[in-house]
């Protein structure tokens, strides 16, 4: 490994008619540039995200904010010797650059560089952080690690862009400052933001720390001019450096941090790649954890992000990158149905409020908090104190709207379970990105969601087909108030209306076959409704006669739909979400309980994690698309013998007419 190092140091070409981004294939090629040549890298690396994450979309501002920081990580520190960890890992775009990946031609598309740290990718990705606020925990375990192992090691954890308001980074800090002796470096990216201006308690403490004169600085001059006075001079140098803690917190109250037991160096500013190193040199000496404080500019260097004040280009699409103006427009989307639907909410309903953990454009909050600002509420990153603050409000008499992305939600389970479901309150989650969402990877599907909540007793999900059954259900949502519901819906552009031809309990008809007694009961759960009912053209067209049926509220399984089930010879589910735990196996429970006793094929997406890739490529790599599925339901019908369309008589219900 230090021979690779040694020939690619001698590759480095450091004249100034070199491109020098592209002379970079490994973190010590940056050992022998000069601090002049650093800052042309810093300025060639800003161009080249600009350039690069127009064309394909990602997470721009974020790493733009990041440029010099990560610089001097890497020439302080020897990855992948030295574990250089992200939090969030939205911000490792950089770390890709002086790692030897800089083709970004294909970012987050299938066979292309994912949107995080990829164990896969590089030796230097030591973990696959997506999920916010995780990587202090990690940090610790690896610095215990190498104390076990009696390694050299050193452990560098960057957490930043709203991450530190997670209470796992809490948790982690209470442990990491237990070791006084373990070496471990915590550098906080403090750039004012998550997705928006981070909020509460602590970001408002970083903010008197950007904003005070370091103590040291202040006791420094003290000595000075006290060492230059006669007799009492020297005196009450001593006695004022001796309370320098209450002086200290008085300058610059960063007490918090050394409270814990935790050395504390900064702020720095984190353009300055000279002081990053300075600063980052002497914590790694320190020997035990340090905590290093860097004032960043998300979204640095690019105007049009800078003028951004909603987000600063944290997530971009398709740009153009002189102007930062989308390419094209991608029509009506869910999020935006469902923000639309809550402000009319809002307006009608003076008790409804809404929650955002650090996402309010992201989730569609952001014309509810305009129209309502006194009824919104940004917890940071902190689903877990989300829904419980959600439970003490529906508690204390209003109707919480809980907006978070799906993979989001897992976080916050045990709160869901004995907190809002246990004490039955009224609370509303709304889950966005549902489903496959395909291009930010393995962590950010919504493939969980139905799975996991299944055994929350009490609880009631609604999956949306289409914008007008969002706002029909939000409202079916938020009218309950004994327990919690649940509004999941798909990442994107909304399709168009899919209309309901009867009604059978609670759900919708959307295919009626004119056999009387069909073959197949396709069960569609939300956004999967037109791929089902070209489904049942697929098998109408072998002969197959298909009832299309869309629950609307998955759980609890309708009443109705096992004396349905009956008047077939065999149910289908389609749902977008693991296959373990899921819609289908809660059918065919319900089935069981009402003694029906039939073939039932459900598909889903497979227990496994998927990678990056457009949801259409995905779905395709899954099985889960209508011409796979037809020609699985027609082998599994044809199994059954008997013919197609002879389903024996059986009781069951009627299917009533949808009337205008």
């Amino acid at each position: 490994m230090k021979d690779q190092r040694e020939a690619r140091r001698s590759r480095v070409v450091v004249g100034d008619g070199w491109d020098l981004l592209t002379r970079i294939e490994g973190p010590r090629d940056l050992d022998r540039l000069s601090p002049e040549q650093l800052e042309r890298l810093a300025a060639e690396i800003r161009t080249f995200l600009v350039d690069a994450v127009s064309k394909t979309g990602g997470h721009l501002g974020p790493n733009l904010g990041v440029v010099e920081l990560t610089i001097a990580l890497h020439r302080v520190f020897d990855s992948p010797k030295d574990k250089v960890l992200w939090d969030t890992g939205h911000q490792s775009y950089v770390h890709k650059l002086l790692t030897g990946r800089q083709d970004f031609s294909r970012l987050k598309m299938k066979g292309g560089l994912s949107g995080y740290p990829a164990r896969a990718e590089s030796e230097h990705d030591c973990i696959e952080n997506s999920h916010a606020s995780t990587v202090l925990g990690w940090a610790d375990g690896l610095a215990k690690a190498n104390e076990v192992l009696r390694k050299d090691d050193h452990v560098v954890a960057v957490i930043g862009d709203g991450a530190l308001t997670g209470g796992m980074a809490w948790e982690a800090l209470n442990n990491i400052a237990a070791a006084k002796d373990r070496p471990l470096v915590i550098v906080v990216n403090d750039n004012e933001r998550s997705y928006a201006p981070t909020i509460g308690g602590l970001a408002n403490h970083l903010a008197t720390l950007r904003t005070t004169d370091g103590y040291e600085r202040f006791l420094a001059r003290g000595k000075d001019i006290l060492g230059r006075t006669p007799v009492v001079g020297k005196p009450l140098y001593e006695t004022l450096h001796g309370a320098k803690k209450g002086l200290k917190d008085f300058i610059a109250p960063q007490g918090m941090f050394e409270d814990l037991g935790l050395k504390y160096v900064g702020p720095i500013d984190g353009h300055d790649i000279e002081a990053l190193e300075s600063a980052l040199a002497r914590a790694k000496r320190f020997g035990g954890p340090v905590i290093v404080h860097c004032l960043t500019e998300k979204g640095r260097g690019y105007q049009p992000a800078l003028q951004d004040e909603a987000d600063r280009f944290h997530a971009v699409g398709k740009i153009h990158p002189d102007t930062g103006l989308p390419i094209a427009s991608s029509g009506l989307d869910w999020t935006s149905v469902f923000g639309e639907e809550m402000v009319k909410l809002g307006a009608e309903r003076e008790d409804v409020v809404a929650i955002t953990a650090a996402m309010l454009q992201p989730v569609g909050l952001d014309k509810f908090a305009k129209a309502y600002p006194d009824r919104v509420y940004d917890v940071g990153i902190a689903e877990q104190h989300g829904a419980v603050s959600a439970a003490g409000l529906a508690t204390g008499g209003v109707h919480p709207v809980f907006a978070v992305y799906a993979t989001f939600l897992n976080r916050a389970f045990d709160q869901v379970l004995m907190d809002v479901a246990l004490h039955k309150c009224g609370v509303t989650f709304v889950l966005d990105r549902a489903g496959v969402t395909g291009t930010d990877g393995a962590s950010h599907n919504g493939m969980w969601d139905m799975s996991i909540l299944q055994v929350v007793p009490g609880l009631r999900i609604a999956a949306p087909r289409d914008a007008d059954q969002v706002r029909a259900q939000l409202r079916e949502a938020v009218a309950v108030d004994d327990a919690p519901t649940v509004v999941r819906f798909s990442k994107g552009a909304v399709g168009p209306s899919v209309k309901a031809v009867g009604r059978v309990g609670g759900m919708d008809v959307l295919r009626r076959p004119d056999a009387e007694r069909p073959d197949v009961l396709l069960v569609s759960v939300g956004a999967l409704a037109p791929m089902c009912l070209e489904i049942a053209d697929l098998l109408d067209a072998q002969g197959i006669s298909t009832t299309v049926v869309d629950p609307r509220w998955v759980k609890p399984v309708d009443e109705a739909l096992p004396p349905l089930a009956e008047r077939h010879r065999v149910v289908v589910t389609v749902e977008d979400n693991s296959r373990v735990g899921g819609v289908g196996s809660a059918v065919a429970q319900a089935l069981r309980d009402a003694g029906v006793d039939m073939p039932l094929r459900d598909f889903g997406i497979p227990p496994r994690f998927l990678d990056h890739a457009t949801r259409k490529e995905v779905m395709a790599e899954i099985g889960l698309t209508a011409p796979d599925i037809a020609r699985q339901v027609t082998g599994l019908v044809a199994k059954l013998g008997g013919g197609f369309g002879t389903a024996a008589d059986a009781p069951g219900e009627a299917v009533e007419p949808v009337r205008d």
